[in-house]
């Protein structure tokens, strides 16, 4: 099945804390996996930012707003424990606990009411999708980035062939490659150059190096191309290089860079842009959001 949303979580996380015992958000997320037959691969999926796994950001979430509701309260740090209402509200047998059901407790709604005073504009706390406020955020984020990942690659596309090459350079240096743009590459992109458009160190003491493969094409690039540029390798010797391309690479392609001994990273349209986001290379900062959480240890007094 896929991963449930926060709100379908909401009324097995009260039902386990139906016990009137102290409960552990972690032993609890384990259980309520187990409850929806989550699978190793749902268990362990990420949000976007990867510093959480998109189950136990949905469990925060579920306990978070039924705290707000008075459903539940922490006895102490890292434990939540059901109330009376929240007892109360399991009497009842509620077919199931979701935005509906926490707006006719007060508690919540003045919740509500202090997050749109801070911004007018804020979407309803739990959309249809039942997205928690950092899948909201996130998927705001990969929205932008991806609008502006086709606008670079537009740009990309447009420049001409020796600035792509410089480009390129660039962004491998950027990379942690060849050290200084001053040294890492020689550019040899000029006719009889056996298919390759540079050379560039793979670290700082040149301990060996890579060559490069730069083509700002349009249309896919297929396996002859490919071993067009394996062969020039060979012929140098070579044993690493890096195909880079304003498209993208055949299936056949792909197949075949993974069959041969020599190695040879591909880097498509897509990759190159997101390369270029990740390290700075012809984007520049606007704007920075920080996202802060309780530091629980900071309030023990034990």
């Amino acid at each position: 099945m896929s991963i449930p949303d926060y709100q379908s979580i909401t009324l097995p996380l009260l039902r386990l804390a139906g016990d009137s015992q102290p409960h552990l958000i972690r032993d609890t997320s384990d259980a309520l996996a187990k409850h929806f037959g989550l699978s190793e691969a749902e268990r362990s999926a990420l949000l976007p930012s990867g510093r959480q796994t998109i189950f136990d950001n949905r469990v925060g979430w579920a306990k978070t707003y039924m705290k707000k509701a008075g459903l539940l309260h922490s006895p102490q740090r890292g434990t939540f424990q059901i109330t009376q209402r929240g007892l109360d509200l399991l009497k009842s047998n509620p077919p199931r606990i979701d935005i509906g059901v926490l707006e006719t407790f007060p508690e919540f709604n003045s919740f509500r009411a202090i997050r749109r005073e801070k911004d007018p504009e804020e979407h309803p706390v739990g959309t249809s999708a039942g997205s928690t406020p950092e899948e909201t955020l996130e998927d705001a984020y990969e929205s932008i980035r991806a609008d502006l990942e086709a606008e670079l690659l537009d740009r990309v596309k447009a420049c001409s062939p020796a600035f792509f090459e410089r480009l390129v350079v660039e962004l491998l240096v950027r990379m942690g490659y060849g050290g200084t743009l001053r040294d890492a590459g020689k550019a040899i992109g000029k006719s009889g150059d056996g298919g390759i458009d540079g050379i560039i160190k793979e670290d700082r003491l040149g301990l060996d190096v890579v060559y490069i493969q730069a083509k700002r094409w349009e249309t896919t690039i297929g396996r002859p191309e490919l071993q067009k540029f394996a062969g020039a390798l060979q012929g140098q010797r070579a044993r690493k290089g890096v195909f880079l391309t304003t498209s993208d690479f055949s299936k056949e392609a792909s197949q075949y860079a993974l069959q041969i001994d020599t190695k040879i990273a591909l880097i498509d349209g897509t990759q190159l842009a997101r390369l270029m986001i990740d390290h700075g290379l012809g984007v520049s900062l606007v704007e920075t959001y920080e996202i802060n959480r309780i530091d629980s240890d900071y309030f023990s007094e034990e």
